[in-house]
């Protein structure tokens, strides 16, 4: 499962992260399908570098042509004047396996709650702070998705 593999190479990279978006919901006990990784890390450069190396040795490729450095040099821009709110990777053999990087959020700024999950330690966003990210959208998922996690809590 690409999620498991996914925490077990940021583990062994000792890049700090958090699983965030749909795969977080399900982790906290909410329903909710998805197909792709959604993570955040630290708003720092060597943190983006280190991530494009993990994605990279997964067999994922960015899905735009940009470097790590880029992206975090131009995060700014990329938010504000783009439109860009995640740096996507795919595998190109296997197209369903996406990780999407949240621009937004800077792991610094959350909590994260180690989840077991399949024999694999996973780092993922506290309900709170999902709850915080997904009420900035004004997507309808997102709306269902807070109203299942304010059930949690």
């Amino acid at each position: 499962m690409l999620l498991v593999r996914i925490a077990q190479a940021l583990e062994a990279a000792r890049l700090p992260y958090a699983v965030v978006g749909g795969y977080a919901l399900a982790l906290h006990g909410a329903m909710r399908g998805t197909v792709d990784v959604d993570l955040v890390i630290r708003f720092r450069e060597a943190d983006f570098q280190k991530l494009e190396k993990v994605m990279s040795s997964l067999g994922l490729v960015s899905r735009l042509p940009v470097t790590a450095r880029e992206v975090f040099q131009f995060r700014e821009e990329y938010l504000r004047n783009r439109n860009l709110r995640a740096w996507s990777f795919v595998n190109p053999s296997v197209p369903a396996d996406v990780v999407d990087i949240i621009l937004s959020e800077d792991l610094a700024r959350m909590k994260v709650k180690r989840i077991k999950f399949r024999g694999q330690v996973i780092r993922v966003a506290s309900v709170q702070d999902l709850i915080r990210m997904k009420q900035k959208s004004d997507r309808l998922q997102d709306q269902e998705d807070v109203k299942s996690l304010k059930e949690l809590s």
